[in-house]
């Protein structure tokens, strides 16, 4: 398993890729667009730690996030996803959100912190049970 990033929703992109890279003092490291989605993601890291990244994600309609939301999740590379979840849930954890493409999986922590699997590299082929399994609760 490999730390990959901390995601923390923003409202303002401009303020705080001021705050985050010019007072801050970290880089951006890639942006992406997602037009669909309505959303931009900009991941930023402290020059030489470039492995240990904070993902800025900006909703383009205005959202408020009471109660620290804009927190969003924990990221974790795994090598297989769909055996990573079989042992979750072998050990009884809920999978929030299963991993359907063979890509990414939600787990929550016993505290509802929101922990994101990704599979490392290429997603792996489809296959059930993953699937066909539907979201279970809030992720």
């Amino acid at each position: 398993m490999k730390y990959l990033h901390t995601m923390v929703r923003v409202t303002d992109l401009d303020a705080s890729l001021d705050f985050y890279c010019n007072k801050l003092g970290l880089t951006e490291l890639r942006r992406w667009d997602h037009e669909q989605g309505r959303f931009t993601l900009v991941f930023l890291a402290a020059p030489g730690d470039e492995d240990a990244a904070v993902e800025l994600t900006y909703n383009w309609d205005p959202e408020e996030y009471p109660s620290g939301r804009n927190f969003g999740h924990l990221a974790y590379e795994v090598d297989n996803i769909y055996e990573t979840c079989q042992r979750l849930m072998d050990a009884g954890v809920t999978i929030n959100r299963p991993p359907r493409e063979g890509r990414m999986a939600f787990i929550r922590s016993p505290d509802q912190i929101s922990v994101e699997l990704l599979q490392k590299d290429e997603a792996l082929p489809v296959q059930e049970p993953w699937a066909s399994m539907e979201n279970i609760g809030a992720w």
